[in-house]
């Protein structure tokens, strides 16, 4: 299994479409600073009363919301790369278990999306905080210490996005197909729920993936366009389905299909 791990560990690490997804998500963190600037200096234009009404977190949560995307996108190339370049024949010749082959490239996925997750989500928290120094956001009254166990659980759940996009490039075995789907769980479902009738826009939205990790974190809902109404336990679970369930589904369909 150590080896089969390494083996997907070094396909990942060296193809490009790993380098531009973590730029991406790394480099989205600048233009959150840039933003930060602005707001900054809006913040400075307003009067007492008006600054209660300007809060930082939604450009904070922006950071792990786009780096799901790109880990997510990530998974999908993870996969469907091998099928595109007829690769994945190898990779069976050299682990013939393929479940063993789905649980490898699960754990480097996980790991890397984790990583890269945490990353982003903590340098969204402390960069547009540098950025606006002194200033007493609405909700930035607390201290760091105080956000980064909330963004530290906003990271991890770009891992979950990260297997849920292996999960679809196995089961399609199309970066398209994959992509779309994941691009429709990501924000359009979520947007499309919104606009239900109440209040089943707030039951459902309670379940879209992209607004667990505030369910779980206490961040909440606030106003986006997410539910807030599962308590934490069920939130942790629902988060874990996303990633296991596509997971585990298209582990069965490859281990009886062909390559």
């Amino acid at each position: 299994m150590i080896d089969a791990v390494a083996a997907e560990w070094w396909k990942l690490r060296s193809v490009r479409s790993t380098r531009w997804t973590l730029s991406v998500a790394g480099g989205f963190v600048l233009v959150l600073m840039l933003i930060a600037v602005q707001e900054a200096r809006v913040w400075d234009g307003l009067s007492a009363q008006e600054r209660g009404d300007l809060p930082l977190r939604p450009l904070q949560l922006m950071g792990p919301w786009v780096a799901s995307l790109c880990l997510a996108v990530l998974g999908v190339l993870s996969v469907t790369s091998e099928y595109r370049s007829g690769t994945i024949g190898t990779s069976l010749a050299a682990v013939p278990r393929r479940g063993r082959l789905v649980a490898a490239k699960a754990v480097v996925v996980a790991a890397v999306g984790l990583a890269a997750g945490e990353a982003v989500a903590f340098a969204s928290c402390l960069g547009p905080r540098l950025v606006i120094g002194g200033r007493s956001f609405v909700d930035q009254d607390g201290s760091v210490c105080h956000d980064l166990p909330a963004f530290a659980v906003e990271g991890a759940s770009v891992a979950v996005f990260a297997l849920l996009g292996l999960a679809l490039g196995l089961l399609t075995r199309s970066a398209a197909g994959a992509i779309t789907a994941v691009v429709l769980l990501w924000h359009v479902l979520p947007l499309l729920v919104f606009h239900l009738p109440a209040p089943w826009d707030a039951r459902v939205g309670s379940v879209m993936l992209s607004g667990l990790a505030s369910e779980v974190s206490g961040l909440g809902a606030g106003d986006s366009i997410y539910g807030d109404l599962l308590p934490v336990p069920v939130a942790v679970a629902v988060m874990l389905a996303y990633a296991l369930v596509p997971l585990a589904l298209a582990a069965f369909a490859f281990t009886r299909r062909d390559a």
